[in-house]
């Protein structure tokens, strides 16, 4: 994820589908609820997974994963459920026990502040009886709205109150033509949806009847009668429309470029003449500026548009309606069953709501992670995993160092800035150097709703904060438990969480080749995304610049351009239900993509030099599978899984990353070692004549 800029992530390896968030969670049980069960554990390389009816040489997935599919359904509280969700379960359980443990008995003040937070969320009975009273404050605030013109003045007072802002995204984060700033920025935002599309494509016409009736009857649940909620329902779907349409598509988000302009507050201001940015800027405590950038200048004309367009009441009916929907998680049963009937049950196909107990884990580690990572990794992270992924890492580095020296399309002026890239990347493993400190975020026991209202106050005067200070060079944007990786194009850096080292990708038990499969396929996907289509824009210092001669970008954008038409013939959800199928959108998933086919090519090489090292060969076998066979099926069956086809269609909107299905044959099919590895005739679907290549 890059945390610093205003282009979405760039190296997540999973992204959770909107709905199912801490933010937002789809859960609601009593305090009483049972104690959950120890998950099963995770194996690294899972022989029982393998259909050994399927032709690995035809469809490598099928063949690495189809009996752990057919065998692992999908449990009726996950909308996907994969070996990825396992390690993911793991970690919240080993969570929910330290966190369960400080809510009955802290042994410091910092797990006081972090049990409290979690024994309030977990305390349902106490939310219900509150109802709307945590609420009031917010509701008040946006009836009490007299003009379109006094938006500003409302929205920076419920932001100052840790109520939903949502028409825009404000934060700070490095000046991406400058790195060594903290720089305002401004982007596009307001919408409920997953995606702009949602408002706007025939696919997605039935969905938006649904949210329609969602709307009524959360206001109706609220207190408005059903014939005020159909209008405001009405009020909200026109508006949010109006907003999808002046927003820019994710394909051109992704491009560094589109959504960077510096403007003078003052020019910036003249975009949206009736919205008084300095009185929303002024309310949420960010220090004076005079330049900022502003990412999508074209949705901030439509918003102009719509404040002279649309009556006071309109907006009201916007604001109440983000006000409830931002605050559901905390809210009565009836407000919160119903917030899981759509996001969770109709938009995403999930069958029953999640248990509390993840639900308020999630919650917590989202508001206190660094907190509550401290003793995570003292418990779950030793000192050998840290020295075992600082040799992987380095093993990698070598490889990609000789991939670029050796790349046949690249010439020695953009090969020398491309070998200094990569010799400034900053590695960070496990967790941060300095832990946050959460001494200014007051936690109640007994307030779930304002506790998650001081928490975004927290994040957010801790991210203002930054304006025009020292980049913080350690800062990390996932906590310790997470099961993911990122690469930061702006920190030009590669961060590896401790929740992610852990079976079934990195065991320093089992042989390299199943490890240089597993974490040594994350480590080489992460160090790739430096040089895919987005992250080749920024040089080492972490500055939007070209620094590949123009023959050298025409050569690379002739190949990424081949890994995109190649992604986007595959199928993300097939025809049903009078519904068309669905593929992927490769210049959305192309960075993904590519750092996938790179991550596998520098891993493999990574392993070859470090068995070359120990004198052993990759035709050596065990347990009837060559190492170089081993280290494929061990990349293969970190993606086995399966998703709703609701979340199937939403990722393929929303989403950068391919599912595991295409991220294993897409990647295989791309290099020919995978068929000699397992004597493919060339020219099957795995070993095709021609195949595309990048790094």
């Amino acid at each position: 994820m890059n945390t610093r800029n205003l282009l979405l992530p760039v190296a997540l390896l999973l992204a959770l589908p909107l709905g199912l968030t801490a933010q937002n969670p789809a859960a609601y049980l009593p305090m009483a609820e049972a104690a959950p069960a120890p998950p099963a554990n995770v194996k690294s390389f899972d022989t029982s997974a393998i259909d050994k009816t399927a032709d690995p040489c035809t469809d490598f997935y099928q063949f690495a994963c189809g009996n752990w599919v057919k065998n692992n359904p999908i449990p009726d509280d996950q909308v996907r459920w994969g070996t990825f969700s396992l390690l993911g379960e793991r970690n919240r359980y080993l969570l929910w026990q330290e966190l369960d443990a400080a809510a009955k008995a802290p042994k410091s003040p910092l797990q006081k502040k972090y049990g409290e937070y979690f024994s309030a969320c977990m305390n349902t009975d106490l939310i219900e009886s509150k109802g709307l009273a945590p609420l009031k404050p917010a509701l008040d605030k946006v009836a009490g709205l007299k003009s379109s013109k006094d938006l500003a003045t409302v929205m920076g007072e419920l932001a100052k109150m840790g109520s939903s802002a949502p028409l825009f995204r404000f934060d700070v984060g490095q000046d991406a033509k400058d790195s060594s700033k903290q720089i305002a920025e401004i982007s596009q935002g307001g919408l409920s949806l997953p995606d702009r599309d949602y408002y706007l494509t025939d696919n997605f016409k039935a969905v938006r009847e649904q949210y329609v009736a969602h709307v009524v009857k959360m206001l109706t649940l609220a207190g408005d009668s059903p014939e005020v909620a159909t209008k405001e329902a009405a009020d909200v779907l026109r508006i949010e429309t109006a907003l999808a349409q002046g927003s820019m598509a994710r394909v051109d988000m992704r491009n560094p470029d589109k959504v960077y302009h510096i403007y003078k507050v003052t020019d910036f201001a003249a975009l949206t003449p009736d919205f008084a940015f300095s009185a929303y800027w002024k309310a949420t405590g960010i220090r004076s500026f005079d330049s900022l950038n502003v990412g999508t200048p074209e949705f901030f004309k439509t918003l102009q548009t719509l404040i002279a367009s649309e009556p006071v009441d309109a907006w009201k009916s916007y604001f109440r309606w983000h006000a409830i929907h931002s605050a559901a998680g905390n809210l009565p049963k009836a407000l919160y069953e119903e917030n899981f009937a759509f996001f969770g049950k109709a938009l995403s196909g999930q069958k029953e709501m999640t248990p509390r107990w993840r639900v308020c884990t999630s919650a917590t580690d989202g508001a206190l992670g660094e907190a509550v990572g401290q003793d995570w990794v003292a418990e779950h992270f030793p000192p050998q995993a840290k020295a075992s992924m600082d040799k992987l890492v380095a093993a990698l580095d070598k490889a990609l160092a000789d991939d670029i020296r050796t790349l046949p399309w690249m010439t020695e002026e953009t090969r020398k800035a491309a070998e200094e890239k990569l010799s400034l990347y900053r590695n960070k493993i496990g967790y941060p150097e300095k832990w946050r400190d959460y001494s200014a975020l007051k936690v109640e026991k007994d307030d779930a709703l304002g506790n998650a209202q001081r928490a975004g106050i927290f994040r957010r005067n801790w991210d203002l904060d930054k304006l025009g200070k020292p980049v913080d060079e350690k800062e990390w944007g996932m906590t310790p438990p997470t099961v993911n990786a990122y690469y930061d194009p702006s920190m030009n850096d590669i961060n590896f969480p401790a929740g992610i080292l852990q079976p079934p990708f990195f065991d320093f038990k089992i042989d390299p080749a199943v490890n240089f499969g597993g974490i040594g396929v994350v480590i080489g996907h992460e160090m790739t995304h430096g040089f895919d289509d987005e992250g080749s824009k920024f040089d080492g210092h972490g500055n939007l610049r070209e620094w590949q001669t123009e023959a050298d970008r025409k050569a690379f954008t002739e190949r990424t351009g081949c890994v995109a038409d190649e992604y986007s013939g595959f199928e993300a959800s097939p025809a049903h239900d009078g519904l068309p199928a669905m593929n992927l959108k490769g210049e959305l998933t192309l960075g993904e993509n590519t750092a996938d086919n790179g991550g596998l090519r520098i891993a493999y090489a990574a392993l070859l030099d470090t068995l070359a090292a120990e004198k052993k060969s990759a035709s050596e076998q065990i347990d009837g599978y060559t190492l170089a066979q081993r280290y494929f099926i061990g990349f293969a069956q970190i993606w086995c899984g399966s998703q709703t086809d609701q979340i199937a269609r939403m990722l393929a909107t929303t989403d950068p990353h391919s599912p595991g299905k295409w991220r294993v044959n897409g990647s295989v099919q791309n290099f020919d070692e995978f068929g000699k590895a397992f004597g493919c005739k060339q020219g099957t679907a795995m070993y095709p004549a021609k195949s595309c290549r990048v790094w």
